[in-house]
């Protein structure tokens, strides 16, 4: 029988299922304890060094307006931890409340915002990778809170009912003020459905950083925004699960129709060959 504590978090995650039916996003807290927080940060900052060190930049001008917001990709070859994080089974499980059992890792990346950093542009995920309409969740996002989040620090700031917008012509021209932040603790994982309108957040403190993770999934009939096969060394790729390499589309499968009536013609319309 469960312990009090198992059966409080269990409490949790039923509730935060019901508000993420309900509002589009929730917060679970508590995923990764203090600990694993820190140690998962402390790794962020080495695979930083590790990225620069591949010659990538972790400053992109399109996205950010000043370098105080440190953007490192790749995460899945940079480190083992980020393997483990991106498959967590409570992420998972959040991911096919959104998009359904079948769904692919469309990317994983991290955002430091430092004292100083500014906001990018009010987007929508699902936006960028599909036209409009957007009348489906086909996208979600599970961002990992490594550091404390605040309205200070650069909390990711979103639209309240934002993902039941269904074009461009719906987001107001006074969208800017209507903008929330998403706070929580270390250690907590926060659930954006990929319709919703978000910022990240400018960080108006003089000395604390705001780190976050941000894993992307999507449909599987939709292309990730990374190519697996050309990011992830062949070591890599080798050491991952069947599973793995299903979910980030490694094998020769791709788009298969999972939704599709691929019985043989004869049983198909089988009724229609009967006498009248």
């Amino acid at each position: 029988m469960a312990d009090d504590g198992s059966i409080g978090a269990a409490a949790e995650v039923a509730s935060a299922r019901a508000q993420l039916k309900d509002d589009g996003w929730c917060v679970v807290p508590g995923v990764l304890d203090a600990v694993r927080a820190a140690e998962v940060l402390d790794r962020l900052w080495a695979a930083a060094r590790a990225f620069e060190a591949l010659g990538e930049s972790t400053h992109m001008p399109v996205l950010d307006p000043n370098p105080s917001n440190v953007r490192v990709f790749y995460l899945l070859e940079l480190d083992e931890v980020f393997r483990e994080l991106i498959q967590h089974p409570l992420a998972v499980d959040m991911v096919r409340e959104v998009v359904g059992h079948e769904f692919l890792i469309s990317n994983f990346t991290a955002n430091i915002a430092r004292p100083g950093s500014k906001s990018m542009a009010l987007h929508s995920d699902q936006s960028l990778v599909t036209p409009e309409p957007w009348l489906h969740p086909w996208a979600v996002n599970i961002i990992w809170c490594l550091t404390d989040v605040t309205f200070e620090n650069g909390a990711t700031l979103f639209i309240p009912g934002s993902h039941q917008w269904r074009t461009r012509e719906d987001v107001p021209p006074d969208a800017d003020r209507l903008l929330r932040p998403f706070e929580a603790k270390a250690g907590s994982i926060l659930v954006m459905e990929g319709r919703m309108w978000h910022t990240s957040g400018a960080n108006i403190t003089a000395d604390q950083d705001r780190a976050l993770l941000f894993g992307y999934y999507t449909a599987p009939f939709l292309r990730p925004q990374v190519n697996w096969n050309a990011v992830l060394s062949p070591r890599t790729q080798a050491s991952l699960s069947p599973q793995m390499h299903d979910w980030l589309g490694l094998g020769v499968t791709a788009n298969t129709g999972l939704t599709a009536d691929l019985r043989y013609l004869a049983d198909q319309f089988s009724s229609s060959k009967e006498p009248a």
